[in-house]
């Protein structure tokens, strides 16, 4: 080895586009990629907040853009990865990550809205990685990141949300299928399963009644005994972009607090 193992870590050369970027998980992915070296892609279907972060990487140094995609439409898809390959002439790193969820009884809610998240939460993901392999496969190497979720593998409660649930589940598997379809591209594929993950979006809604009920029914069921940071997740996420995981695809890393383990 030529390199140490702090070394391997650095994403220095790469590029990387993280969707949902402009706020919560996708922020701090952004940061951690941008700050281990890569130049970084805000994604969002939001301007200002794409715009606002992109920004604020600028500011620390980080070579950044913003760029705006609806990412659920294939077109947008197409430009998203496009925008990149003008910018830097490459893409390195793609991670898929813009989702939403909503708490609903499965006998009440509405079937668009069903359509809704599976399509945000697992279209994108499939849209968004087989283009940016497309890509990547013309320099016969990249790395693919999905956002999952600990709700992949469990049905938590006390919340209703089955649509959520299901979809992060496609998350996962889409994940392997992938992962085993484009190794021999020396694409690797794998997937991060967060917890209960603290945002501002989350910091909201535990503001609410509903959520005030909630947080304690969480809380007891995680060992660690708290909810995560959004700092919880950077390191999973330079790893799996980093050479230090370059035999590793097809894999998940739930970062939880625990809460599987019950």
């Amino acid at each position: 080895m030529t390199q140490t193992i702090l070394d391997r870590f650095r994403l220095d050369g790469k590029t990387a586009l993280v969707t949902g970027g402009g706020q919560g998980i996708g922020q701090a992915y952004a940061a951690a990629l941008g700050e281990a070296g890569a130049k970084i892609a805000v994604v969002d279907i939001n301007a200002a907040a794409a715009e606002e972060t992109a920004q604020i990487l600028i500011r620390k140094g980080i070579e950044a853009i913003a760029v705006i995609a609806d990412v659920t439409k294939e077109e947008d898809v197409k430009k998203m990865v496009k925008a990149v390959v003008d910018t830097w002439g490459f893409l390195t790193i793609g991670v898929n990550n813009a989702g939403m969820g909503v708490w609903r009884d499965a006998l009440t809610q509405d079937f668009a809205e069903w359509r809704k998240i599976l399509s945000l939460n697992l279209d994108s993901v499939f849209l968004c990685a087989r283009t940016e392999a497309a890509e990547m496969i013309k320099k016969g190497y990249g790395k693919i990141i999905n956002t999952a979720s600990m709700s992949a593998h469990i049905a938590n409660t006390p919340q209703n949300q089955a649509a959520y649930n299901a979809s992060k589940a496609g998350v996962l598997h889409l994940t392997r299928s992938l992962a085993a379809e484009w190794a021999p591209n020396n694409i690797l594929v794998n997937s991060i399963s967060p917890g209960y993950t603290r945002t501002a979006l989350v910091g909201n809604l535990l503001e609410t009644q509903e959520g005030k009920t909630m947080l304690p029914k969480w809380l007891a069921k995680v060992p660690l005994g708290r909810m995560a940071e959004v700092e919880d997740l950077q390191g999973a996420a330079v790893y799996l972009a980093s050479p230090a995981s370059d035999y590793m695809t097809g894999s998940d890393i739930i970062i939880d607090g625990g809460y599987c383990c019950w």
